[in-house]
């Protein structure tokens, strides 16, 4: 069967198993820890003392803790990243075998930080490094000690990108033959188009 934030797969096997170690918890404290989980997500942290408190009447032991905290972590990150709205999230939680009472508690939580957590998510994906300049040169060589004559070109290219995590200058050094440089040139020039077609 496929679930919608599991971006239309399966669900995997471990969350799977976790859906009976959430069971075990009442509505109102899977909540709470849910709140925690979402706290964390955005960057807030994690009060782990208040979900050992949460946890403590299930006798949950370390791993349990561990456990409930990834299975939430993934259900509510892969929601969001899906674009889950939370009444389909908690008919799926359902169907996978989550109490109705603990899937719309978790639901209501997801619901209420489902553009902060898509926010937050599409602010720490996909970083790259930002190209601040490019310089080349072109050399050619006629001919060396080993060959009479060579007759081919070589680009030496230099990109200086700037470092999103770092923010500083790397310069990354290439040499390419004549034959890589057009291929290169030719896939630049296909996702110049690309771009301006999505502006």
């Amino acid at each position: 069967m496929r679930f919608r934030f599991c971006g239309d797969l399966d669900c995997p096997d471990w969350v799977l198993a976790e859906i009976s170690t959430l069971a075990k918890i009442s509505s109102v404290k899977l909540k709470l820890i849910c709140a925690q989980v979402l706290k964390d997500l955005l960057g807030e942290g994690i009060d782990y003392e208040k979900i050992l408190k949460l946890t403590s009447d299930a006798k949950f032991e370390s791993g349990d803790v561990k456990a409930t905290i990834a299975v939430l972590n993934f259900i509510l990150s892969s929601a969001a990243k899906h674009n889950v709205d939370s009444e389909s999230l908690s008919s799926e939680l359902q169907q996978l075998g989550l109490p109705k009472e603990h899937a719309t508690g978790l639901c209501r939580s997801y619901e209420e930080k489902q553009s902060a957590l898509q926010d937050s998510l599409r602010g720490c994906s996909l970083r790259l490094n930002r190209l601040d300049s490019v310089s080349w040169r072109v050399d050619y060589t006629l001919s060396s000690s080993e060959l009479r004559r060579v007759n081919e070109p070589v680009v030496h290219l230099k990109l200086n990108t700037q470092n999103v995590d770092k923010g500083a200058l790397e310069p990354v050094v290439m040499m390419l033959s004549a034959e890589k440089f057009r291929v290169l040139l030719a896939e630049l020039r296909q996702a110049h188009a690309l771009l301006k077609t999505l502006d």
